[in-house]
């Protein structure tokens, strides 16, 4: 029976992405493996929002391709925004690589890899077997985002995610997206409805998130109705499924965000309290100069309706330290927004220049010293805020989905709260997929622990 491993840099997208490649290889009966040695095919799903990941992901792959007891008829294959960005040149930077696909291209991975390995094994092993078979695949195929569906994550978990919308019309001067992700297309309603009713009856599914560039503007050329948008809707159907426990939704942009989806918070309880909401500057400046079309005031006035609508909210975000042009003032109102709002984590990162970006081509690009020094020094309040935010925490009971063993100890269990937060349960034992009261005895950070309650 042969064998595939899938390697995932990037974002939830990317991890949803990778799911459905792998559930298609289960279904042509393969295994999946972590093991390099074992694999007869090998394939890393790649992201080009930061330079860092598309490093990480050709360094990989490099070393993949140069392993000297590597079976000779391995497939090596990329996937995603990566490709999509560097498609054909990638061939020339590993001579060993075989397949590229793009982000439009998950549901014919399978297909391509499974012929050119058949191929291989057909040819007899000990004659030599051509290497880098070139087989590029990155334009688009009408109705796409309809094959994002019907999969059952491949760990058998009791948590998955949904892609209900793909692509990015929203330019940010800083952003590759979408010229990798292309347009936004919606999937039909029905679609959605379809597979979370079946992760949740026959894959064990309790906690549902729902995946989107801009996942808030899904079906945004729908009319409005009874005040509801097409989104807001999609959450009270998804809600009403027996059995489903838990929705979450990410990631939202501040335009778009409509009153609706704030008043969701009021009536639907299994909208989880908590929301990832990227900000990614205080500044009003900054934002102009970013292509995000509001004013930072529209965002915290935003994050303070939540938090009203539900107040034991969580709210994470993304910030960009460093962007061209960026002053110390402007850094500091970035810094006050984050005391402001009191996020509960946030994702700080140095701005990097990518490829065919308007940012990249800004002057006043910030050194690389000084984009260090602002990130530690937020990093700083951010986890200050974070720690404090879950020391409170501490003494309370809190509703845990229980998602399996502890990563770093088999004899306890892990789990998450409503608020996203990881819980490891040092004391009692209870049922995975099953959501338990745990009181928390203790906090270190950004982990919280404690014991099931009786």
């Amino acid at each position: 029976m042969p064998s595939v491993l899938i390697k995932t840099y990037g974002c939830q997208m990317n991890e949803r992405d990778s799911e459905q490649v792998a559930s298609m290889f289960l279904a042509g009966g393969y295994t999946l493996t972590t093991d390099e040695a074992e694999a007869d095919v090998i394939l890393i799903n790649t992201c080009a929002v930061r330079e860092k990941a598309e490093l990480k992901a050709l360094g990989k792959m490099g070393l993949l391709c140069a392993r000297p007891d590597a079976k000779p008829w391995v497939v090596y294959g990329f996937m995603g925004c990566m490709v999509q960005s560097r498609a054909q040149s990638l061939f020339r930077d590993i001579n060993r690589l075989d397949v590229v696909t793009g982000t439009r291209q998950y549901h014919n991975v399978y297909a391509i890899c499974n012929r050119l390995l058949k191929s291989r094994l057909g040819m007899g092993l000990t004659e030599p077997l051509k290497r880098g078979a070139h087989i590029c695949e990155v334009g688009e195929v009408e109705g796409f985002q309809n094959e994002i569906r019907d999969h059952l994550p491949p760990s058998g978990g009791c948590t998955a995610f949904v892609s209900i919308m793909q692509g990015c019309e929203m330019r940010c001067s800083y952003c590759i997206v979408p010229s990798t992700r292309g347009a936004e297309c919606s999937r039909p309603a029905a679609d959605i409805i379809k597979e979370v009713r079946e992760l949740v009856d026959h894959g064990g599914v309790k906690e549902v998130t729902l995946l989107g560039q801009i996942v808030n503007r899904y079906g945004r050329e729908e009319p409005v109705v009874n005040g509801r948008g097409a989104f807001v809707r999609l959450l009270e159907s998804l809600h009403d499924i027996d059995g489903l426990e838990r929705l979450r939704f990410t990631s939202p942009h501040p335009i778009g965000f409509r009153e609706d989806l704030v008043n969701a918070y009021t009536y639907l309880p299994k909208l989880c309290s908590h929301i990832h909401f990227p900000m990614q500057s205080g500044s009003d400046r900054i934002l102009q100069l970013m292509r995000r079309p509001y004013k930072n005031e529209k965002y915290l006035r935003l994050c303070d309706a939540m938090r009203e609508a539900r107040p034991d909210l969580a709210i994470t975000t993304d910030i960009i330290v460093g962007f061209p042009g960026e002053t110390d003032e402007d850094y500091q109102q970035t810094k006050a927004a984050v005391e402001r709002v009191q996020f509960d984590n946030a994702f700080v990162f140095q701005y990097s220049p990518r490829r065919d970006t308007v940012a990249a081509a800004m002057p006043d690009q910030i050194c690389l010293r000084v984009k260090e020094e602002r990130n530690h020094d937020l990093l700083e309040t951010v986890n200050r805020i974070a720690t404090a935010r879950n020391m409170a925490l501490v003494g309370t009971e809190q509703s845990i989905l229980v998602e399996g063993p502890s990563k770093s100890n088999p004899d306890r269990q892990q789990g998450r709260s409503s608020q996203n937060k990881p819980v490891i349960i040092q004391k009692g034992k209870a049922e995975v997929g099953k959501i338990v009261p745990v009181r928390i005895t203790e906090c270190t950070g950004f982990t919280l622990y404690g014991e099931v309650g009786n």
